[in-house]
């Protein structure tokens, strides 16, 4: 049967495959583990991963079936010689990438635009504290990997602490600080509680996650003296919002 479809409307299926091709790296599922109700650790690989230049803190785009439409994470790891990448997968809500990462399977293709610049804290000396939530606890590995001489500090607001904990340990950060979510934000008030001890140290600070939160404790850091050259942000979502990395 002869078929109905217009030029017009092939136009934006050849238009989708020809930006695929020219500005994204195809990419295998090498593996993926459950670690966490929710938190998937999923690796790529292929070579257009390899001889790759990437800083801990950048971000990397995957393609949620179109170049149009995706979703933006923080590789944890990139082995530029073996072409493999590793990001934490936080499935929260029924948005096109937590449906990516719960539909995931060993094999599987996918298109990464990336690595691109995002946070770059390597030439701010000094500890280095992370805050953020879920979606940040692979960039506070990233970071606490970069430079092995240098105290990096994790906070995060989590609405699972046992589950967070688990994934926080067997990513290293153990130690990491956690702040079970509570109504009105109320947790956010310990979050800041431990702004003062951190800045006495000269530590740096890397606030991710949730704009909200951001500005709250950006806002504090400033009533404590902290110079805004040594506070970096990044917005990774804020509610009823899509298109934050």
């Amino acid at each position: 049967m002869a078929s109905t479809e217009t030029p017009a409307a092939r136009a934006p299926g050849r238009l989708n495959q020809a930006l695929l091709r020219l500005l994204m790296k195809r990419a295998t599922i090498a593996a993926i583990e459950d670690l966490a109700p929710d938190f998937r650790l999923i690796t790529l690989e292929g070579p257009a991963l390899r001889d790759v230049a990437w800083i801990p803190g950048q971000k990397a785009q995957i393609a949620m079936g179109s170049a149009f439409v995706t979703r933006t994470y923080t590789p944890m790891d990139w082995d530029a010689g073996r072409g493999r990448s590793r990001l934490l997968g936080f499935m929260h809500g029924d948005g096109p990438g937590a449906a990516w990462v719960r539909g995931l399977a060993p094999g599987a293709a996918c298109d990464v635009f990336g690595p691109r610049r995002s946070l770059d804290v390597g030439a701010v000396a000094g500890p280095l504290a992370v805050f953020g939530d879920e979606t940040s606890i692979g960039l506070g590995h990233a970071l606490s990997r970069q430079d092995e001489s240098r105290r990096v500090s994790c906070h995060f607001e989590v609405g699972d602490v046992e589950a967070c904990r688990a994934v926080a340990a067997h990513l290293g950060l153990g130690d990491a600080r956690l702040f079970a979510r509570t109504a009105g934000d109320g947790h956010l008030a310990g979050m800041e509680a431990a702004l003062p001890a951190l800045a006495a140290t000269g530590a740096a600070f890397v606030l991710t996650g949730k704009a909200g939160t951001i500005q709250r404790l950006r806002r504090a850091l400033k009533r404590h003296a902290v110079p805004a050259a040594r506070i970096s942000t990044k917005a990774y979502w804020a509610p009823g919002k899509t298109g934050l990395d």
